[in-house]
């Protein structure tokens, strides 16, 4: 009875965290729908080539429609124009080639292929009834289904519906079944109007044209793109009434990875901005978008394959002048391709920086009296030297432990704006931040007390990312620290080090703050704050990552089990793995009750597990572990930090044991830590990139605190060693 004020906190510190996980934001969007539904493609054409003057045509659809950027990832990236018609038409991540290599799941740290693409070449058989025939469509089917990774069907989309018109050859890979004909076929949109009129209304309800290719710089691709909306003039003046038009950009041909354009027009659809449930981001939707939109506005159902994709909706909040929306997703793509760069460098250099700051800590822990100058013999470098480093080595290793959030911070600024300056920029921008945070945090009186340091540090990491994700993660999204949307991974919520460094900040604060609490508080302590990173990390309306929410979860049980100090029972690993699963099974027990569409990784994992269709996420997911692994420079960052900590923090002379001995919740920290970060990086294929933004975090806190207490140590034993002065009798 003693303890039953506890397990009910337990149990009420449970509830409202599978409240917080489970809760999904509604959709306020309004979805196109129509009797037929004309696809407009091009080639390369992004936001800076529309222009009032240039393409007067396609500005006048913009103004009266809604607007995105697309970005069109396909299985292999770069998109090329095969790969992005043939996914159009899969409604799935596809490739258009065959003699590609094995693509693996595309990373922001990655950068792509700058390889031009090869021109697009279909070769088209005529077929009776003005049809055609693909002849290597069946061949292009079997490679991606049984091929890739992700179970693609090109020609799922001609497939659900009745019947389709393709004009021109990228159009005509879009169009085709997958058996490889094409209803009705050609080469080019006809001259006269009312040829035109009567192919795009009279024969089919849907229809896919290509408008040709936007390459090249300054004059040649402002004529490119003149072409392609003298071609999307012909379709307006053809169009029937009552139709959806999707007017997209669909690949690129210089090897890059770039946004495209995306436009949408349909009687009822007000003007604003587009969107769709798989990227959770006002203004931003996929290629593999398109294909569930064909079907929903045409009210068809779905192929028995499920598409990557969903229907896109329109939402509210743009303003009535076109040219601040164009400007606005014409800068995004520019930032984006700014920051693929400057995001590897910072990584490589915050890596290199904290390894010589472990290794220089090294001598400082089996040596922590060597700016001593009573002592001989003298160490290398003299006495002056070891004073400096005492007296600079905290700032630093304070500022390594923040440089993850300074960057997160800087992302605010318009760094990006200075072009070929744009890296200098960042890091000078990047070392002021720090170094005002840094001087803060050692001139604070939290820093005289070792768990006030730890706390204090780690709570302004994670408060960071915290206050960026209640705010829309507008600093992670196209951010160093972030996601890019080019890449057509993530549009919003968590990134992998984003998560990293609230696991490492949220383990560290919630040690601290127990070790203050009586011991046998000390594990609802640890839930309680725990349970505060679990919802911000797995929120939909927030960090919306069930998988390193689910990872946070486990760690945070571990921690709670050990917080008490002593060893590791079998009654404590019980109940900390039967919270764990009670939290999971509950978060995805209310997962299965959405529509599919809406469900989150851990409810879809269940329902592909039933129905015996996980073979592909979980095909995914280990390819992207692969090459996240092989790939980041936080992987050697977390191998660097683990190394560090077995063999030179946690040995004898190391400090880290005698320090985990006063405070044994900090130890329970650590071990939560650990725990998550390397779950929480394999269950969303990240591999070791989640570990090493926790150890950017933690690994450098600690050093500082076990060089301290091994400094401490030291002069006790030094002033105890002391012979007794001379007394009088």
């Amino acid at each position: 009875m003693a303890r039953f004020p506890s397990y009910l906190a337990f149990a009420a510190v449970a509830v409202a965290t599978v409240a917080g996980l489970a809760v999904q934001p509604k959709v306020t969007g309004v979805a196109p729908t129509a009797d037929t539904v004309i696809i407009a493609g091009a080639v390369g054409l992004h936001w800076e080539d529309v222009d009032r003057e240039q393409t007067p045509n396609l500005w006048r659809l913009a103004e009266t429609g809604s607007i995105g950027s697309l970005s069109a990832r396909s299985a292999h990236r770069p998109t090329c124009p095969a790969d992005g018609w043939v996914t159009l038409g899969a409604g799935n991540w596809a490739a258009g080639r065959l003699d590609h290599q094995v693509p693996v799941e595309p990373e922001p740290e990655q950068p792509a292929s700058t390889e031009p693409c090869p021109p697009l070449e279909v070769t088209v058989e005529p077929a009776h009834a003005a049809g055609a025939y693909l002849q290597a469509q069946e061949e292009l089917v079997e490679y991606n289904q049984w091929g890739l990774p992700w179970g693609a069907v090109p020609g799922a989309l001609a497939g659900s519906v009745g019947c389709t018109v393709a004009i021109g050859e990228g159009a005509a890979l879009a169009g085709a079944r997958s058996y490889g004909r094409v209803d009705r076929y050609h080469p080019s949109l006809p001259r006269d109007p009312a040829e035109a009129a009567r192919l795009l209304g009279e024969y089919c309800e849907l229809v896919i044209i290509d408008l040709g290719t936007v390459s090249g710089t300054g004059a040649a691709r402002a004529a490119a793109a003149r072409r392609v909306d003298d071609a999307l003039a012909r379709v307006l003046a053809a169009r029937p009434p009552g139709s959806l038009l999707l007017t997209t950009g669909v690949a690129d041909l210089d090897g890059s990875s770039r946004l495209q354009v995306a436009v949408a027009d349909a009687p009822g659809l007000p003007r604003g901005w587009l969107s769709s449930a798989t990227t959770g981001r006002t203004g931003y939707l996929q290629l593999v978008d398109v294909a569930p939109t064909v079907l929903a506005a045409l009210d068809r159902p779905p192929p028995e394959l499920v598409f990557a994709g969903n229907p896109i909706d329109s939402r509210p909040g743009r303003p009535t002048d076109l040219s601040g929306p164009v400007a606005e997703l014409a800068a995004a793509d520019e930032r984006g391709q700014q920051v693929r760069t400057v995001s590897i460098w910072f990584l490589a250099g915050l890596t290199a920086l904290e390894l010589a700051l472990f290794a220089a800590a090294v001598p400082l822990l089996r040596d922590p009296d060597r700016d001593d100058p009573n002592r001989r013999p003298q160490p290398p470098g003299g006495p002056r030297f070891w004073q400096l480093v005492r007296q600079v080595g905290p700032m630093v290793l304070v500022g390594a432990a923040l440089a993850i959030p300074a960057a997160l911070v800087v992302s605010w600024l318009p760094w990006w704006r200075a072009e070929a300056a744009a890296g200098g920029v960042f890091a000078l921008l990047s070392l002021v931040v720090l170094a005002v945070a840094s001087l803060l945090a050692v001139r604070s009186p939290l820093f005289r007390r070792t768990l006030g340091l730890v706390g204090a540090s780690a709570g302004v990491a994670a408060a960071a990312v915290a206050v960026d994700l209640a705010t829309g993660s507008w600093l992670q999204f196209n951010g160093v620290i972030g996601y890019l949307a080019q890449d057509g991974g993530r549009y919003a919520g968590i990134s992998e080090p984003g998560l990293g460094v609230l696991i490492a900040g949220t383990m560290l604060v919630a040690a601290c703050l127990a070790e203050q609490a009586p011991r046998r508080r000390r594990p609802l302590v640890m839930v309680a704050v725990g349970a505060v990173g679990v919802v911000l990390a797995g929120s939909p309306y927030l960090g919306a990552d069930v998988g390193g929410a689910v990872a946070l979860a486990v760690g945070v049980c571990v921690a709670a089990a050990l917080s008490t100090g002593g060893w590791v029972t079998a009654g404590r690993v019980a109940w900390a793995t039967g919270l764990g699963l009670a939290v999971v099974v509950a978060v995805a027990v209310v997962d299965l009750q959405r529509p599919v569409e809406q469900r989150a990784g851990l409810g879809s994992m269940l329902n592909q597990l039933a129905e015996g269709t996980a073979g592909y996420g979980l095909q995914r997911v280990s390819l992207a572990n692969v090459s996240a692994f092989v790939s980041s420079p936080l992987t050697v960052l977390a191998i660097g930090a683990g190394g560090f900590l077995w063999f030179a923090l946690l040995r004898p002379w190391g400090g880290l044991r005698r320090l985990f001995g006063v405070h044994p919740a900090l130890r329970a920290g650590l071990a939560g830590a650990v725990v998550a970060s390397l779950l929480g990086g394999v269950l969303i294929g990240a591999a070791l990139n989640v570990a090493g933004a926790a150890a950017a975090v933690g690994v450098p806190l600690l050093t500082l605190t076990s060089l301290r207490l091994r400094r401490r140590s030291a002069q006790r034993v030094a002033r105890t060693a002391e012979p007794l002065a001379p007394t009088r009798a």
